[in-house]
């Protein structure tokens, strides 16, 4: 336990300079974008004397470290200041859009690992066969086409030749679901409404899948071919020897460590998708945080975009933490060396 916690502190400290650093970065880059923040949020008839006390009440007018001062002491405080695009703070924004994009990627990284483990555990037992040369094509598509090209497919196969799924927003109109949470698999729970449950995963399906589609057939690729590399160790053919079953051999003796290598990229693969999901949350019509991202971005609403950034940033940087911790708990040797260290 206690090398464990060593491998989260010196994850967490990382975490933090890396959080720091990304932060200067985007800060600097939303301010040398071309454009007044100023004029483009009042328009094109604001006077001079508007844009110059917006100018001044955004401290555009100071240095640019002089800015990123004011910056991180309002951060200190938890305000990360006024959107120019909803004229609410960003907060409350975040507040509200993230839980949206949140609930989609975990569902899509659910998918992900309930899909494509199976598929790769598969692949690997019947090496060779028509499974898995089926499921290899099936990785190399799913691979090779991004997230938006199969949310317009399974949107024109699904919603329009063949209409199963819904096509746009998160729950029907006819649903009116206080929001408690904001992830409506919990609020539609907590008001006792199954039926708006089933219509919220109804309408997640889509969108979570093709966002999933492209780590599905990575975690099913990594999978194969880490365990046909386990299947050739000594141990397998001892198990074999002694006549143990080819599931049992394949779940208890070859899948373990195979995970390791695929664990890291299969994470690396769910943080992405927080970046990610905007073409598939605007195509589907969800309104998550990474559209709200591209929207802020495009109006150059300086206090939005490095909140946006920021968060995504801590959230990927999360992931690779409990990946990392997740890691350490599977190999003993990563435990045994942070305890040698």
């Amino acid at each position: 336990m206690t090398a464990i916690l060593r491998v989260l502190l010196r994850r967490l400290v990382t975490s933090l300079i890396v959080l720091i650093g990304v932060s200067m970065l985007i800060f600097a880059i939303a301010r040398i974008i071309p454009g007044n923040p100023a004029r483009i949020a009042l328009g094109p008839n604001a006077t001079a004397e508007q844009i110059e006390r917006l100018s001044a009440a955004l401290h555009l007018d100071a240095p640019i470290w002089v800015q990123y001062g004011y910056f991180l002491r309002d951060l200190s405080r938890g305000d990360l200041g006024i959107s120019l695009y909803t004229n609410r703070p960003v907060t409350a924004d975040i507040a509200q859009f993230l839980p949206a994009t949140l609930e989609l990627v975990l569902v899509a990284g659910v998918m992900m690992v309930a899909i494509g483990l199976p598929l790769g555990v598969l692949s690997a037992r019947y090496r060779g066969g028509a499974i898995d040369n089926a499921i290899r094509v099936f990785s190399l598509l799913t691979v090779s086409a991004p997230g938006f090209v199969w949310a317009v497919i399974l949107m024109l196969v699904f919603a329009f030749f063949v209409p199963i799924f819904p096509i746009a927003g998160r729950i029907s109109d006819s649903y009116s679901i206080p929001a408690v949470t904001g992830f409506l698999a919990i609020d539609t729970l907590l008001a006792g409404d199954l039926r708006a449950f089933g219509n919220a995963a109804w309408h997640i399906v889509l969108p979570a899948l093709a966002l999933a589609l492209s780590g599905i057939g990575q975690a099913a690729r990594l999978t194969r071919a880490n365990m046909i590399e386990t299947y050739d160790r000594p141990y397998i053919e001892m198990a074999r020897s002694y006549g143990f079953p080819e599931g049992r051999i394949a779940r208890r003796y070859a899948l373990r460590p195979s995970l390791i290598p695929a664990m890291t990229i299969i994470g690396l693969d769910f943080a992405s998708m927080l970046g990610n999901a905007f073409l598939v949350e605007a195509i589907f019509a969800w309104p998550g945080l990474s559209r709200y991202g591209v929207a802020v971005i495009l109006r150059k609403d300086l206090n939005a975009i490095v909140g946006t950034v920021l968060i995504i940033s801590a959230a990927f940087l999360i992931v690779n933490v409990i990946v990392d911790l997740l890691v350490a708990v599977i190999n003993p040797r990563i435990r045994y060396s942070q305890r040698s260290a």
